[in-house]
């Protein structure tokens, strides 16, 4: 059986350090408070990885984009590309790129002579 992980998002992580504050805000000893100066440093970092996220997520979206402009420009160029042969092998073909599309899983595949290709298997391109 195997256990199914994710992880959590920094607005995750910090709605519960908020309610974990909470608590012990409520439930702290008077006459020794919690310190001021660790539960800042603790938010400012929630607030760090949270905008890391955020980073991180544009990078991919802009990733993306690029990709895709770069896979639109081989559009009628001619390119080589490695396929497994039945022996196990490894070939290099030839071929026009047709089209564009983007597969089930996200991933960009070049319409080579009606053979989907990824776009990181392609080894060399000429005009």
């Amino acid at each position: 059986m195997s256990a199914i992980t994710s992880t959590p998002s920094a607005t995750g992580l910090q709605t519960d350090y908020m309610k974990l504050l909470v608590t012990q805000l409520q439930n702290q000893n008077p006459l020794e408070p919690l310190d001021n100066k660790d539960m800042s440093a603790q938010l400012a970092q929630f607030s760090q990885l949270q905008q890391t996220e955020n980073l991180n997520t544009s990078f991919s979206k802009v990733l993306e984009s690029v990709q895709r402009s770069y896979a639109s420009s081989l559009i009628g160029k001619e390119v080589s590309f490695k396929v497994q042969a039945a022996d196990g092998t490894l070939q290099t073909q030839t071929g026009d790129v047709d089209e564009v599309v983007i597969g089930a899983d996200g991933t960009l595949l070049l319409m080579v002579d009606d053979r989907q290709v990824k776009l990181a298997d392609v080894t060399s391109i000429r005009d």
